[in-house]
């Protein structure tokens, strides 16, 4: 399992190993771990030309060691300072010693040099800064941007909050980031995830709690969690999902919620609602009823909303019972806050950023900037289990912890019904047992494997990633 911490952790751990070691120390393990994988990602280290973007923080002496480093190897390395007087004196000492220089000032100036380099190393801003680039730095950003140097970001990308995942105006996209100590959250998080490139990290031996702000599940995290039947299972013991979706303008919704259910591994699905017709044909293996959720038959857990219209009846019949419940579309408008928040059993709700804005009353670029927060908020107003989608799923719980986040998604997950589809395997992994934090993150794991097989970059539709989550499911114990 992937942990990102957050600033004050990362800075209370870097303080208390600094205090047990010689001075200097841990900058060195830092820029040595960044020079590695400079050089690696250059491949050729002599004769290559190197720029250094350099700020005034620690980020700006580990770049200037890791320069030193890499022009003892044979690398032309030019540093640009954007605060000369505040440079870190010990690490240009030895940049200057190594034979490395100090380059023009910051932008127009530096533009003919950043673009013949063949790497800039971005350490601009720390994991501290905030509210975006000062003006000289936004327009090296620019400049980098239109270069054709591989670029590596020290710890993260300049401009990217370190907390939050937000990115304020310009920033740094990098080819690589290389992190030290442990993940951020703005690591992992849209939209500055998409910024940092491949993410790799050095370890520089900090003690870190043992739960961080974020989890991402590797794929032995979701083995360990996936339900795997026993010699004695029947239908019931392997989970009962009931399906309340659909209607008569969108039967679909409802195929596509139960397919995702059968194929998550539920023992059966009870499926009610206007859609029986268009379901029986496609699974015929569905239970249907006419009664209602209350009169439809043992269930382990509910999926409520897909497709259904304005059938708010339905929605509060389901709320209405002791089995843990997944709320999507049309469910997450139709249930009343205090029906969820007045839930002993366990509720997931599983919004878009449009919804997710719809349910805090806010604009959907507030909430696609600012995912973790918004994430969170929902969690702790409706008191229940919440997964953003997006392309960083979120998956928050309303008594805090660890938020999971999720990216084995792909761009081709954004089509019709792919969501219905979702809500199935999630309700499964729910009636099988899972708490709804694990259910909706292995959920979020396995729909995002299935997108990546189905499309193999080229389009897809909702039934094609369905029938390919048996497939992820296989990956993943493989």
């Amino acid at each position: 399992m992937r942990s990102a911490y957050s600033v004050e952790t990362v800075r209370a751990a870097e303080r208390a190993l600094m205090a047990r070691l010689p001075e200097g120390a841990l900058m060195q393990r830092a820029a040595a771990g960044l020079a590695a994988a400079c050089a690696e990602l250059l491949g050729r280290v002599y004769g290559s030309r190197v720029v250094l973007l350099v700020g005034s923080g620690d980020n700006g002496g580990d770049a200037l060691y890791a320069g030193a480093r890499l022009a003892r190897r044979g690398a032309g390395v030019t540093a640009v300072l954007l605060a000369p007087e505040r440079a870190h004196a010990g690490g240009l000492g030895a940049l200057r010693r190594a034979g490395g220089t100090v380059g023009p000032a910051p932008a127009d100036s530096a533009e003919g040099l950043i673009e013949s380099a063949d790497l800039v190393v971005d350490g601009i801003v720390g994991i501290g800064g905030k509210g975006g680039l000062r003006p000289e730095a936004e327009a090296l950003a620019g400049v980098v941007a239109r270069s054709r140097a591989a670029v590596v970001a020290v710890d993260l990308p300049s401009g990217i909050e370190a907390d939050t995942g937000q990115v304020r105006g310009a920033a740094i996209r990098a080819d690589l980031t290389v992190t030290f100590g442990t993940y951020k959250p703005g690591l992992l998080i849209d939209p500055a995830r998409e910024y940092a490139g491949v993410v790799r990290l050095v370890g520089i031996g900090l003690e870190l709690p043992a739960e961080g702000e974020l989890q991402a599940l590797q794929h032995a995290d979701v083995a360990r969690l996936l339900p795997v039947p026993a010699a004695e299972s029947d239908k019931y013991r392997r989970g009962v999902v009931g399906i309340a979706a659909g209607s008569a303008r969108y039967p679909g919704a409802a195929v596509l919620a139960v397919s995702g259910a059968l194929r998550g591994g539920a023992g059966a699905v009870r499926y009610v609602g206007p859609a029986a017709e268009a379901v029986i044909a496609r699974f015929p293996e569905t239970l249907v009823s006419d009664r209602g959720p209350a009169k439809a038959g043992r269930v382990q857990a509910w999926v409520a909303g897909p497709g259904a219209g304005d059938d708010a009846v339905t929605v509060a019949e389901v709320l209405d019972t002791d089995v843990p419940v997944l709320l999507d579309a049309d469910g997450l408008r139709l249930a009343e806050r205090d029906a969820v928040r007045g839930r002993t059993a366990p509720t997931l709700m599983t919004p878009h950023a449009g919804e997710a804005a719809a349910l805090l009353g806010v604009r959907r670029e507030e909430v696609e900037q600012a995912r973790l927060a918004a994430v969170r908020e929902l969690a702790a107003v409706y008191r229940a289990t919440v997964l953003l989608k997006g392309s960083t799923t979120l998956v928050a719980d309303a008594g805090g912890g660890a938020v999971r986040v999720n990216a084995t998604g792909t761009p081709w997950l954004a089509t019709a019904g792919s969501g219905d589809v979702l809500s199935g395997l999630a309700g499964s992994l729910l009636a099988a047992g899972l708490p709804a934090r694990d259910a909706g993150s292995v959920a979020a794991y396995l729909h995002g494997l299935a997108g990546r097989f189905a499309a193999d970059g080229a389009p897809v539709g909702a039934h094609d990633v369905a029938a390919r989550i048996p497939q992820a499911w296989r990956d993943v114990h493989d």
